[in-house]
């Protein structure tokens, strides 16, 4: 495995890791829609932690929600699918450090730097799927409110964090990819037998006692 492939590979590890981060603190994951709606404060925006709403002079009114148990399914799960991602693209760091060739760890052991290397690209794929599933299923739900005619509440749009966590999903995905093709397989090294006479090295398995014991003595009688 290319090195340099590697080094872009924990790049983009690194950039989706602060990217889920940026998404699960942004406040701006669905935003009141003004159709078919009244709205009298400027803007209403949710995330995953609160509710929000700015009237017109740009002073925001925030409130948390009450309690983790009267919440939307949806809302709960996503919740869960982004601390694991978190929590996963940490250890793909941390493995991904250690495991990539450059890295001076594990002296020169290639083979079990390619195993962590592997594991951290899993990793990797793993918060990246996290993501995407959390951020996807959050605005399945929007979508599905917005397009029913019979939705009494507020309609909301897709706000920015969504699609902040769909490029960080994206990026873990290629970066543990590439990373992942630098797993080798733990097989062991075979080495040729190799035979040494009189200076001269022969690749393969060494000739048999016969011509060895034949070839000593002709040389003997030189």
């Amino acid at each position: 495995m290319d090195p340099v492939v590697e080094v872009v590979a924990l790049f983009l590890g690194f950039i989706g890791w602060i990217m889920v981060g940026v998404a699960l603190a942004h406040p701006y994951w669905k935003v009141a829609s003004d159709d078919g709606n009244v709205i009298t404060t400027s803007t209403i925006y949710e995330n995953l932690w609160m509710s929000c709403a700015s009237d017109s002079t740009g002073v925001s009114d925030c409130r948390e929600f009450p309690s983790l148990l009267a919440l939307n399914g949806y809302i709960q799960a996503s919740r869960a699918l982004m601390i694991a991602s978190m929590v996963l693209g940490t250890f793909g760091l941390v493995g991904s450090l250690v495991g990539i060739k450059c890295s001076r760890s594990w002296g020169e052991n290639y083979v079990l730097k390619g195993r962590i290397a592997g594991t951290a690209g899993v990793l990797f794929i793993l918060q990246g799927l996290c993501t995407m599933v959390s951020v996807s299923w959050y605005a399945f739900n929007i979508t599905q409110d917005f397009f029913d005619p019979f939705y009494p509440g507020i309609k909301y749009e897709i706000g920015e964090g969504l699609y902040i966590g769909w490029c960080s999903a994206l990026l873990a995905i290629v970066g543990g990819v590439c990373l992942s093709c630098s797993c080798k397989a733990g097989t062991k090294e075979k080495y040729p037998l190799r035979y040494h006479d009189r200076g001269i090295v022969y690749s393969g398995a060494a000739p048999s006692r016969s011509v060895a014991a034949s070839t000593y003595e002709r040389n003997a009688y030189v």
